[in-house]
């Protein structure tokens, strides 16, 4: 039976038809391209000052000054610990010869006494799995002769002292290779804040870099003309002083201090200025961080080669250098002084007088005189 049904008319039978359907479909893909193209262009986040960049390396490079100052310490720790091992490890050697003579000389009473015929108690010590035990046997004892009862003894001491020394140089080594460990972290740790700070600065436009060392320059200024006004004030302080203390003396020295205590304050201002000699020797030399010289130093490296020039041992980190001397106040700092800075004690300088010091800056910058107000101070101390 033939169908009644109407056929369905095709939407795209006509011209018009795929007009609208290719109208349609264009106006479906440049909506997909204007989402592509906002979804591409989302707001990202801003592009920082130059202000936030110097505030975010300086940040970073005091980071990694105190990361180099746990470099120090740990590789301060860690020499020690080896030096330690190698004369534990050379003191076994040696009591290990001592007990190779101690044995030999068994070895000597047990051959006479073999030759003399029969199995010898002696022998018998020496070939036993436990020779405490069988030495603990009185009646062995009794057998032997004085000699050889001291050689048993000698060899007892001697086993029993490498046994100690063998366990100590164990514990040694442990703990030189958890200072080893801690060594690797904290370079590892001032090796990525330098890359870090260096990516930031390579970063920037010719433009932001001088706009940079514009900010850098005054900062520099600022701190400058303040130790200005400090020099000028503590040059007023010792005018004052030298009135009260002289009053119209004519001599050439002012004061009444006792003969010692004179020799003692030319002793401390010999070893000062020693320091202070052999840190302006040094200015120029490039800033590199675990560095002691001769060629390049960090922070503390420099003024502890400074006043071991002047004959005064002081410690490998800013934490410790703190600690040494006498503490002073920032206006009684006298030339050849450490004065530190930051709440976390990561940075220290020598003072050489008008609110000036001689110190090693940061990574990139070499050893040279600044203000002692470019940074926020800790404290100060006198080494000697």
């Amino acid at each position: 039976m033939a169908s009644h049904r109407k056929p369905r008319t095709s939407v795209l039978t006509s011209p018009g038809s795929r007009r609208a359907a290719a109208g349609f479909t264009t106006a479906a893909l440049a909506s997909v391209t204007l989402l592509s193209q906002s979804a591409d262009a989302a707001p990202s986040a801003p592009k920082p000052t130059i202000e936030e960049v110097k505030q975010k390396v300086d940040g970073l490079y005091r980071q990694a000054e105190v990361a180099t100052q746990k470099y120090n310490a740990a590789k301060e720790h860690a020499d020690h610990q080896r030096d330690t091992v190698d004369g534990l490890l050379n003191a076994a050697a040696k009591r290990a010869e001592k007990m190779n003579e101690s044995r030999r000389e068994l070895g000597m009473f047990a051959s006479a006494q073999y030759r003399t015929g029969g199995m010898n108690p002696t022998a018998q010590l020496m070939l036993a799995k436990d020779p405490q035990q069988f030495v603990d046997r009185n009646h062995l004892m009794e057998r032997l002769t004085g000699r050889q009862k001291q050689a048993v003894t000698d060899y007892q001491e001697q086993q029993a002292a490498a046994t100690r020394q063998r366990a100590e140089a164990t514990r040694s080594l442990e703990q030189l290779q958890t200072s080893q460990a801690s060594l690797k972290e904290s370079k590892r740790a001032v090796q990525d804040k330098l890359a870090e700070a260096r990516q930031l600065l390579s970063r920037l436009t010719a433009q932001e870099k001088a706009r940079l060392a514009e900010l850098e320059r005054q900062k520099e200024a600022a701190a400058k003309r303040k130790a200005e006004e400090e020099a000028r004030r503590q040059q007023e302080r010792e005018r004052q002083q030298q009135q009260q203390d002289g009053g119209g003396s004519t001599g050439g020295q002012t004061g009444g201090g006792s003969t010692d205590g004179g020799s003692t304050g030319d002793s401390s201002t010999t070893k000062a200025e020693k320091a202070l000699a052999f840190a302006r020797a040094q200015i120029g030399k490039p800033y590199v961080w675990g560095a002691t010289g001769p060629t390049s130093y960090d922070c503390s490296g420099l003024t502890q080669a400074a006043w071991k020039a002047a004959g005064v041992d002081l410690p490998r980190t800013t934490w410790d250098q703190v600690k040494v001397g006498q503490r002073v106040a920032t206006s009684d700092l006298k030339p050849g002084d450490l004065v530190f800075f930051y709440d976390d004690i990561s940075h220290v300088g020598m003072y050489i007088g008008g609110g000036k010091m001689i110190h090693a800056p940061h990574p990139g910058a070499n050893v040279r005189e600044e203000s002692i107000y470019y940074m926020p101070i800790y404290g100060s101390v006198r080494p000697a």
